[in-house]
């Protein structure tokens, strides 16, 4: 076992979960990269929901907090204010997070909370069987849309920046080394940071969204249809951009705004 995995990784729980070919993985240790870049292995505590990313943290070292369906953003934001010095990393699936989620996602990114989100989005429910999920591409067929999804899939990244999210950008598990950049950025930013994951489940969406159950294969396709760029708009027609999109360093900090206003109210 290499050295990072040493530091941050609880042998005893090993197995993972993650089914063979699983991008969870690759994201798993980008954030232990990130962490030991950053020296904050003591000063993180980690919080999920439930999904296959949410069993990400389970297996660290650190303080963990696995709690319920769509939860993980309130149990965070609860958990940065009683403990301002630590940084809270979340990691959620995109049904985990846009859907059952997705109300909490939207008051947390317009708060300018000080947490760093990672959103897992393999375009689907893969631990409860292959349902459609709010990004899932439009006409897939899976479980729930045997016809075809009809729903227009949601775009995380675009919501979060609406709302004032101040650090935001999206990566794939094709790109491991920006992504563990990335996150180290996040970790150290005060404020709102989200950061989605592309990355391949070659079971259940590899099944029925990429008619492909090669891991090589699907990460290969999600390099091909995404650009790097500096902003949404520069990727073009039919090229999903990925990069960091904002780091604004300017807008006041949630926590530290409620502090302020506590102290007015005991002086």
């Amino acid at each position: 076992m290499n050295k990072l995995y040493e530091t941050y990784i609880k042998k005893e729980a090993l197995p993972t979960l993650f089914c063979s070919g699983c991008g969870n993985g690759i994201v798993q240790v980008a954030a232990m990269e990130a962490m030991e870049k950053l020296g904050c292995k003591d000063e993180v505590a980690c919080v999920s929901g439930i999904g296959c990313s949410s069993w990400i943290p389970c297996y660290y070292k650190l303080d963990v907090l696995h709690g319920m369906h769509g939860r993980a953003l309130p149990f965070a934001e609860g958990l940065k204010l009683a403990r301002p010095d630590k940084k809270i990393l979340v990691f959620t699936g995109d049904g985990d997070c846009a859907a059952i989620g997705g109300n909490h996602l939207i008051h947390a990114a317009a708060r300018n909370i000080d947490l760093t989100v990672i959103m897992v989005n393999n375009y689907i429910y893969g631990m409860t069987g292959g349902q459609k999920s709010p990004t899932t591409p439009k006409g897939s067929v899976t479980k729930t849309s045997p016809w075809g999804s009809m729903d227009e899939p949601i775009d995380a990244v675009k919501l979060v920046m609406v709302l004032g999210a101040t650090y935001v950008a999206r990566w794939t598990t094709a790109h491991p080394a920006q992504l563990a950049k990335s996150m180290a950025e996040g970790m150290k930013h005060e404020g709102f940071s989200f950061i989605e994951v592309l990355s391949q489940c070659p079971v259940q969406a590899g099944k029925s969204l990429w008619k492909e159950k090669d891991s090589y294969r699907i990460m290969e396709t999600y390099k091909r249809m995404t650009k790097s760029c500096g902003s949404l708009e520069e990727a073009g027609e039919g090229k999903i951009p990925i990069g960091v999109f904002r780091h604004d360093n300017q807008r006041e900090e949630y926590a530290s705004k409620l502090k302020t206003v506590t102290r007015k109210q005991k002086g």
